[in-house]
């Protein structure tokens, strides 16, 4: 590949000789630059080239590699050609959320039509950066929502939280999708918004937010409960379905059997690090007084430790709600 220095002494690609010469693999080898002017570079240089090198941009999209995803996807975003298009609606479903995010955006750029429905669909996506980007995407396409309930999809998506509380009932469905999202903070917000519709409709959304696994957003889910009617006395109930989390008192007993203290530590007791010393001080002590010394002796301590390890754990009540 053609290479040039730039003022920091680092190797950047030539991109003009690149181009010259039709050098397809070095041109993809320049979007992998750190310089983000020679990556936006290589990739007007290879959407110039034609045909050719889109369908080697295209054969890269199958190699098992994210980060490699990603800079061939910016690259088609630059270059504007429709053929990848169908390619990329494909890698909408991709299991990386970050290529799925990065796809939703340039699907926008290329500004082909083909796209709307698959990013109507990306709405409803478990990741709030892949709903964002389809939502913006959406936007570039001229899409309208037909109805409030697709609105409100695409309000959520844009996190457009004010807007989609003033939808009422139609909102339902689509903060109900986002209660599956990872960050626990979205789900708090849908879980507010819920509580402020006031509509037995969301009843058993509420109800199931309550056995979330995040105990943010059981509580949210508590406060919204009231909001929309829910009897106070259903909530244990709800709450008690929540995951449960609770020490394994075998890795308690054993960490202690192997490293006095350790089982103590995994308990989060403080004095846990306090007896893995003693127990490392004794034993050098032993060893330099006595030289040669059987570990054995010590044994019954050990087993003694452990089994207090595994009786307090077991007594342990569970995480608190």
């Amino acid at each position: 590949m053609v290479e040039l220095s730039n003022q920091s002494g680092q190797k950047t690609a030539d991109i003009e000789k690149l181009t010259a010469a039709k050098d397809i693999a070095g041109l993809i080898k320049a979007l992998h630059a750190d310089d983000m002017h020679t990556q936006s570079e290589a990739a007007r240089a290879l959407g110039s080239l034609g045909p050719a090198a889109m369908d080697v941009l295209i054969r890269d999209l199958k190699k098992k590699d994210k980060d490699h995803h990603l800079v061939i996807i910016k690259a088609l975003s630059e270059i504007r050609d429709p053929t990848p298009v169908p390619v990329l609606i494909g890698m909408l479903n991709d299991e990386n959320s970050e290529v799925r995010w990065g796809v939703a955006i340039a699907l926008g750029e290329i500004g082909d039509s083909r796209a709307t429905e698959p990013l109507i669909n990306s709405l409803r996506d478990y990741d709030k950066y892949v709903r964002y980007g389809a939502a913006v995407s959406l936007q570039v396409l001229g899409w309208k929502p037909p109805t409030d309930e697709e609105k409100a999809f695409f309000l959520v998506g844009l996190q457009d939280w004010q807007a989609v509380g003033v939808l009422g009932d139609s909102a339902i469905p689509a903060l109900t999708t986002i209660l599956h999202d990872r960050h626990s903070m979205i789900r708090i917000k849908a879980v507010e918004i819920l509580g402020g519709l006031r509509s037995t409709r969301a009843i058993p959304v509420l109800m199931q937010s309550l056995a979330d696994e995040d105990s943010d957003v059981r509580w949210a889910a508590v406060l919204a409960s009231e909001k929309s009617g829910i009897s106070m006395m259903r909530l244990p109930r709800g709450l008690s379905l929540r995951p449960k989390k609770k020490k394994n008192p075998f890795i308690a007993g054993f960490l202690n059997l192997i490293l006095p203290g350790l089982g103590y530590a995994y308990l989060a007791k403080w004095w846990g690090v306090m007896i893995y010393e003693i127990d490392i001080f004794v034993t050098v002590w032993l060893l330099q007084t006595w030289g040669e010394f059987s570990f054995e002796a010590l044994l019954p301590i050990y087993f003694v430790l452990a089994l207090h390890a595994y009786y307090i754990t077991v007594k342990m009540p569970e995480e608190a709600p």
